[in-house]
């Protein structure tokens, strides 16, 4: 058996958490392999929204395990919080959610750099999320991190003590105000909670699931748009988010990835800086904005809005290998008479439909091809064929575009709003 993976095509937001939740019957275990609490999957089902920060969107599926990988950067205090708010749902914690021993650990100090190095950025800062994530990679890229496992060592204070006063010089050398007396105690208590919950050998536990022919999704957070290497750097994430990622972040080997499921919006959106070729910096972008809800689930920032990107789909879809498309929140652009997608860029005197390297100073003029609008309510459509013909037209013009079916379309935030090809 082999490693299905779920990721997002864009620069995140794409509706990760609701398809995890809806194919997760088809597996028995999902897995979290890269980033940390700066991701919010957001599920709704029974009237109810719920967003998950760290855990992985399978967990309130019964019968089925949930793994924390390696590649996760874990705030113990954010987590615990987390599982606080699970608590009415009566899900058996230990049972349900396994933590991998080799995640790395963001201390409060990790926040506290994060804040500091984003002020003093000025104008240049990338929109960070301020939950220390970058500091913590690059803690662990530089070989003084913490991990899970460590706080069940003997040594766990004094090696706490001594990334702390390294951290501490770093924030000095910023100039920036801090305390962290009452974080150090909300940190205190998340830690012994943590030693409470199952901790284990992830990549062990993943791989004999495949060799019993058990069925495992990884489940990406961000968008492929963001990754470290990949992504409009320098206005990205700290993680490889893209399918290669889910082998470094859960200890599995290339050949045993199958299915790779791309999700994308209809249209674009990015919380933070960074460039946005495709952005509606008008009446348009915030009725998109309106209508879609764009706001973080983990910030609260307002997204910024645009048409749909393809030559960036086509190459976001392109380093991923993905199979298969998944189409979300096609009901939003309901509203609008017509539709714009963006089918090249033109920079440079050139016209391309690929991606080039610098795209954060190089002026990029979109090349839009336009699409009558469908003008109708998506909500209460549970069938493909029951379509209009200007939406068909719109998911098979992608579809050919991109070169790979687009299997899903959803039509609403509900599970039962998601509509199979």
């Amino acid at each position: 058996m082999k490693v299905d993976v779920l990721l997002g095509l864009q620069w995140g937001d794409e509706g990760k958490g609701k398809i995890v939740d809806v194919i997760t019957p088809n597996y028995t275990t999902v897995a979290r392999f890269q980033g940390g609490p700066n991701a919010g999957h957001t599920l709704e089902f029974n009237g109810i929204k719920h967003v998950l920060h760290t855990i992985p969107s399978g967990i309130f599926r019964t019968n089925t395990i949930n793994i924390i990988g390696n590649g996760v950067v874990i705030d113990p205090v954010i987590l615990k919080k987390e599982i606080d708010n699970l608590a009415k749902f009566n899900i058996d914690i230990k049972k349900a959610l396994y933590i991998s021993r080799k995640a790395h650990l963001i201390l409060p100090t990790h926040r506290i750099i994060d804040a500091a190095s984003e002020a003093q950025k000025g104008k240049a800062k990338i929109g960070s999320t301020l939950k220390g994530i970058g500091p913590t990679y690059m803690d662990k890229t530089g070989r003084n991190g913490l991990r899970v496992g460590d706080i069940f060592s003997k040594e766990w204070d004094a090696k706490y003590a001594t990334i702390v006063a390294k951290h501490k010089e770093l924030i000095g050398f910023y100039k920036f105000d801090f305390d962290i007396t009452e974080a150090e105690i909300a940190f205190n208590e998340s830690i012994a909670f943590l030693k409470t919950l199952t901790v284990v050998d992830s990549e062990y536990l993943i791989n004999k699931k495949l060799q019993a022919n058990e069925r495992v999704l990884a489940e990406g957070a961000q968008g492929s748009m963001l990754d470290v290497d990949f992504g409009t750097y320098p206005f990205v994430t700290s993680s490889n988010t893209t399918t290669a990622g889910a082998c470094t972040g859960l200890g599995v080997a290339p050949n045993k990835i199958g299915e790779v499921l791309g999700i994308f919006k209809a249209y674009c959106t990015r919380v933070g800086s960074g460039p946005f070729p495709t952005e509606l910096d008008n009446e348009e972008g915030e009725l998109m904005r309106k209508i879609g809800n764009e706001y973080g689930s983990t910030t609260g920032r307002s997204r910024r809005c645009g048409w749909l990107d393809l030559p960036a789909l086509k190459y976001a879809t392109m380093i991923n290998g993905a199979t298969q498309l998944i189409m979300m929140k096609t009901d939003i652009l309901s509203a609008f008479n017509t539709i714009q997608v963006c089918v090249a860029y033109e920079y440079e005197g050139i016209t391309s439909e690929e991606l080039p390297y610098d795209i954060v100073t190089t002026t990029i003029n979109p090349v839009y091809k336009a699409f009558k609008g469908w003008n109708c309510d998506l909500t209460q459509v549970r069938n493909y064929a029951d379509f209009p013909v200007e939406l068909t037209n719109y998911v098979e013009f992608i579809e050919q575009y991109i070169g790979v079916p687009i299997k899903i379309v959803s039509v609403g935030p509900d599970r039962e709003q998601t509509i199979l090809r």
